[in-house]
């Protein structure tokens, strides 16, 4: 994973709402949830959350899939392990000294 994609995962999942709406879909699991159901979970308006789902959508980190006139959302889960497996990739190994600076002269 690029740190750039990085960034907008962690920035879309920066606010109460999308964070609690995508962790409510990890718990669902594959099959996911209506639209529909995550708004009673969450208890915010309709629009909110289409506008907080939409987001989640671009980035990669929901997907949404039409079953008849159910609209049903489903975590992004290869992109939430590779989002924390770039988090995680390089822990504990150690950081190699900086260059030392250059005197100006």
């Amino acid at each position: 994973m690029e740190t750039r994609q990085a960034a907008r995962c962690l920035e879309t999942l920066g606010h109460p709402t999308r964070l609690e709406a995508f962790r409510l879909l990890v718990k669902a699991g594959p099959e996911g949830l209506p639209v529909g159901e995550v708004q009673a979970h969450l208890d915010v308006p309709g629009s909110t959350l289409s506008h907080h789902i939409a987001l989640l959508v671009r980035a990669g980190l929901v997907e949404q899939r039409r079953e008849g006139r159910v609209l049903r959302c489903v975590a992004g889960f290869r992109l939430m392990n590779e989002l924390v497996g770039f988090l995680a990739d390089e822990c504990c190994r150690g950081i190699a000294a900086p260059a030392p600076r250059r005197e100006a002269g």
